[in-house]
């Protein structure tokens, strides 16, 4: 199995650990919002384009709510839930797409789920696993660094960093201090459930604080 594969089975299980109604860290969202979510990216064509497309989010949020409201009891929240585990259409596009498109956001959903009620202990990771998530941190992060001005350097808890982007004039760079798996959970805006520290001139600080918020 691919590491997206195995990430979208512990999604899965996450997902079934909880009910219906288990709040998220994605606001406004319960479990069952986010695996309506899930089937939609990988099955509607509206639903995938509404994620990249500003004008067709509002139409991509309705079909979620209106999969989402069909999942209320357990039983049709398992059968959602099923859909997810089964995987997308092979029509669609993202059944081809691999690792960059899945392994991030299946991960960091799965932390969502799992940390939606609270903090939890963060999983156990294979190493191999570990090597693939900073793989496609260090290759697509910068992207969620688009709003903010100062230069980022993430530096793993085994010393390890890389530069996501220098900083513009006038601005400075802050140090973003976490375990591979937590430095993920910043980047993709959930950095108030996220176990990182981020380091430096307290203007420069309050820059990225003001756009990926952490504890």
């Amino acid at each position: 199995m691919t590491w997206h594969e195995i990430e979208r089975a512990q999604l899965t299980q996450a997902l079934l650990d909880v009910a219906p109604e288990a709040p998220t860290l994605c606001e406004g969202w319960q479990a069952r919002h986010l695996a309506a979510h899930v089937v939609l990216r990988e099955r509607s064509a509206v639903v995938g384009l509404g994620i990249a497309v500003p004008a067709l989010s509002a139409r991509a949020e309705a079909a979620i709510e209106r999969l989402a409201d069909r999942a209320v009891t357990d039983g049709e929240y398992r059968d959602l839930v099923a859909r997810v585990a089964d995987g997308p259409a092979r029509w669609h596009p993202i059944s081809w797409a691999g690792e960059p498109a899945n392994l991030v956001e299946f991960f960091v959903h799965t932390e969502d789920v799992r940390r939606g009620g609270g903090p939890v202990p963060a999983r156990e990771l294979d190493p191999d696993h570990v090597a693939a998530l900073w793989s496609q941190l260090v290759r697509g992060g910068g992207l969620r660094l688009r709003g903010v001005p100062v230069g980022v350097v993430l530096v793993r808890d085994d010393g390890i960093r890389h530069r996501l982007r220098s900083p513009r004039a006038g601005h400075g760079t802050v140090v973003v201090r976490g375990p591979v798996a937590e430095l993920v959970l910043y980047l993709f805006g959930r950095g108030t459930a996220a176990d990182v520290r981020v380091d430096g001139d307290p203007d420069d600080v309050a820059s990225i604080e003001a756009v990926l918020p952490s504890r």
